[in-house]
Formats: structure tokens, C-alpha cells, sequence
């Protein structure tokens, strides 16, 4: 068995190097633990076209106090945005344009439809028991969308709008966009400027440097984990290859969706254990399109099933090209390398568009990630999640997907880990 420390941290994406960086910080000897042969985790700056492209996670916002903490510590700002007001709609089997305010005028009523009742069930966002969810948790997507009950093309567009967080209108649970409103004052067009249009000046890669190169601890890549035991004593890890790790404590930084290949010992309480081995539902895609000449910047919706890029907005210029960024809410639907079929799905919005090249990366069939961020499943936002960030004896739990206010996204990754690294050095306190 390897020689001991005090922590092993599994996991080097926002969430693991977070509480490894804060745990080495105060003083205890840490071991971070990476499956792949990169930090990151869900977010991936790589290269495409000749330059820096986000493969995964991208948007911060000023507005979230984890991460904009973060890229102040750092002196680290945020990327200006292209201004869009050409907007694409498709719509009862219709593709309608129109300007910005123009497209809010139709779907700025629907969304206030739809998200009518996020505060009433989230009065108070981070206090997921302030009120009885009990009702709307065991509601879908699919609940809310019929009982509205909306004209095709008012579906259609609301469908639209929300398509870049579905996969799965019967499998995904409706609190969990009602719960993201709701940390917007029920606003969802305030929570998708949150979520979705400001990227870290200099990328995610730029932050995570500026973490790993304050951090003390040991980073090993390329070392991914097959069972983690608390013994009574202490904490085990055991790795693939067949190395055992001894420490005091441990904080699993993993996605939800990969740890039903990781041994946990003794096993979780049985919501947890029936969240990790239902998974969450979203298997979307993100693809990145350069396209010929610098077009007019643009947004485009159309609603699941009915198109294969769900999402399209122009992103940047490029050596006199442009590039779009795509999502599909189904990934299985289209592939990133497939330029025709990536170039037939954008000409829905944009008939005469020309794509020379495409980019992405197939988080479903990550071994790493199974998927990209969760949204849960009925029950699980407010049952399972919370039960997950109580510490399981030694082995602590963190990560985007199970974070208390910003579940789903890089703040939310920073909020559990930080949480995790408080919590683990309390107990070390008391050992």
C-alpha cells in the first residue's frame, strides 16, 4: 500500500481541484487523482480551426460568487460576447426571422408561462427544503409542457427556447429548470444569460492553470479509480491499476454518471445509490462549425426532435470566417465530424450557409463523463442531491452535478468542492 496522506481528492475537474488546492492550502499533505491526461474535467479547452475552442463547459456570469471569486483571486476577466439581433425560429414545421426584440416578443410571454410558479416552489433557491416539493418533484418536462396546454407553434418556440437543457421531455424532472429560474428571480431569460453567453477571458484551461499553479498538491493524470473503502480507520483508494492509496479522508469529484463504475464501500444511502445507478438523462452535443466569410451574427432555435442542432449562435470571428457554436439535444442525432449533415441542420435557419470545417467532442461516449451535465431526474434534485453533499462517513462527494445553487455548471463545481475541503478540514480538526 502507498505511503499515507491526509486527503485523497478524486476527480480534477473545478470541483476536485478546488478542494484540492484549498485542502493543500491549509496544510495537509494531498494526492488528486485524474482519470484522464488532463485536468478539467467537463470543461475542455482544445484546438479546432487553428485556434482555442471550448469543447465542454464554458459560461461564467459576475453574478455567480464562486467562480467570479475565483477569476478575482487570479485578476482573471470575462470574454465580451458578439452582440446578436438576428434571430431564426423554427416553429409549427415554419423557420421564421426576425430581429432580437422582435423573437422576445413571442417567447418572453410563453417562458413567463412556463416558469410562472419557480419562486413559490423555490422562494429561497440555496434552502432546497424552504418549502414541500414533494409535488412538483415528481413532475416532467413533459408535465408542465402539457398541462399549459399551447398552440403547436407556441410549443414549438417555448420547446425551442429550452432545448438546449433537454434530452428528454418524460425523463427529466421540471424542478430543475423551475429551481434554476428561481435563483434568477423566476427570470429564465436573466438565468440563461448566467448560464450561456460569457466565456473566461483566456478560457477555462486559464483558470484551472492559475488553481493547479497555487495548489500544493500532488496531481497524478492518467489514474483513474476503481474503489474507494472507508475501513473504519481511515480511507483506501484503489486504483485501476491496482494501486492502494491510504489517507484520512477522501473527496470523490467525479460525474454523476461515472460513479456506478467506482466501488464505494460502505455504499451510499439507497436514494443515492438508486440516483448513481439511474444516472442522469442528458445525452446532448456540442458542435463547433466555421463557416465560410463573416456572416451576419445570429441565433437560431428549433424545438427537440424536430431538427438536429437545437441551439446555433455565432461565437466568433476567425481569419475571416465565422464560428457557430451548436447544440443538439440529442447527440445521437448528429456528429461533430459529419460536416454535410452539421451544414444541412444550420441551413434549416440559414439557408445559404456554408460550413468548411466542424469540431466537438462525444462527451456520451467519454468513458470519463458519460454524458454532460446532470439535470436530474424526478426525485432526485431535492431527495437524492442533498444527500449525497452529507458526508459519508470519511468519503466526501462534490461536483457540478450534486452542488447545492449552481447544480449543472462550473459555479456549482467550485461551490461543492470548496464545501467538501471545509467540511474534510473540520474533521481532520477532530481526528
Amino acid at each position: 500500500m502507498a505511503n499515507g496522506c491526509d486527503v485523497v481528492v478524486i476527480g480534477a475537474g473545478f470541483a476536485g481541484m478546488t478542494a484540492a488546492r484549498d485542502l493543500s492550502l491549509e496544510g495537509h499533505s494531498v494526492v488528486l487523482l485524474e482519470a484522464r491526461d488532463r485536468i478539467g474535467g467537463r470543461t475542455y479547452r482544445g484546438e479546432a480551426f487553428g485556434r482555442p475552442v471550448e469543447f465542454g463547459g464554458t459560461y461564467v456570469h459576475w453574478t455567480q460568487p464562486n467562480v467570479w471569486r475565483e477569476l478575482q483571486r487570479y485578476g482573471i476577466g470575462l470574454a465580451v460576447p458578439l452582440e446578436l439581433d438576428r434571430m431564426h425560429w423554427l416553429a409549427d414545421g415554419v423557420v421564421h426571422s426576425g430581429t432580437q426584440r422582435d423573437f422576445e416578443s413571442i417567447a418572453a410571454p410563453l417562458m413567463a408561462r412556463y416558469f410562472a410558479d419557480a419562486r413559490l416552489h423555490f422562494p429561497l433557491p440555496p434552502q432546497l427544503g424552504a418549502v414541500d416539493t414533494g409535488a412538483i418533484e415528481q413532475e416532467t418536462l413533459q408535465d408542465r409542457f402539457d398541462a399549459l396546454d399551447l398552440s403547436e407553434h407556441d410549443r414549438d418556440v417555448l420547446d425551442g427556447m429550452l432545448s438546449t437543457f433537454i434530452h428528454s421531455h418524460r425523463e427529466q424532472g421540471l424542478a430543475q429548470l423551475l429551481f434554476w429560474a428561481a435563483t434568477t428571480f423566476g427570470d429564465w431569460s436573466a438565468f440563461v444569460e448566467t448560464a450561456g453567453v460569457w466565456p473566461i477571458e483566456g478560457g477555462t484551461a486559464r483558470l484551472l492553470a492559475a488553481m493547479a499553479a497555487e495548489s500544493k498538491a500532488e496531481l497524478r493524470l492518467s489514474t483513474p479509480v476503481r474503489a474507494v473503502e472507508d475501513d473504519g480507520s481511515g480511507v483506501v483508494v484503489t486504483t485501476r491499476a491496482g494501486e492502494r492509496i491510504r489517507a484520512s479522508s477522501a473527496v470523490v469529484a467525479l460525474p454523476l454518471n461515472t460513479l456506478s463504475d467506482v466501488m464505494i464501500s460502505p455504499d451510499v444511502p439507497r436514494p443515492v445509490r438508486a440516483m448513481i445507478d439511474q444516472k442522469h438523462p442528458m445525452r446532448s452535443a456540442k458542435i463547433w462549425a466555421r463557416v465560410r466569410g463573416e456572416i451576419e451574427p445570429f441565433g437560431a432555435f428549433a424545438p427537440v426532435g424536430k431538427n438536429p442542432i437545437n441551439t446555433a449562435r455565432v461565437e466568433y470571428r476567425h481569419e475571416g470566417d465565422t464560428l457557430v457554436v451548436c447544440f443538439a439535444s440529442d447527440a445521437a442525432a448528429i456528429h461533430a465530424e459529419d460536416r454535410e449533415s452539421v451544414q444541412a441542420a444550420l441551413r434549416t435557419f440559414v439557408p445559404d450557409i456554408e460550413v468548411v470545417d466542424t469540431a466537438g467532442h462525444d462527451w456520451v461516449a467519454d468513458e470519463f463523463a458519460q454524458g454532460g451535465w446532470a439535470h436530474h431526474r424526478p426525485g432526485h434534485l431535492t431527495g437524492a442531491a442533498p444527500l449525497m453533499r452529507e458526508p459519508h462517513g470519511r468519503i466526501h462527494f462534490a461536483g457540478g452535478d450534486i452542488a447545492p445553487v449552481g447544480v449543472g455548471g462550473i459555479d456549482g463545481a467550485i461551490e461543492t468542492g470548496a464545501i467538501a475541503a471545509r467540511d474534510v478540514t473540520v474533521a481532520l480538526a477532530h481526528c
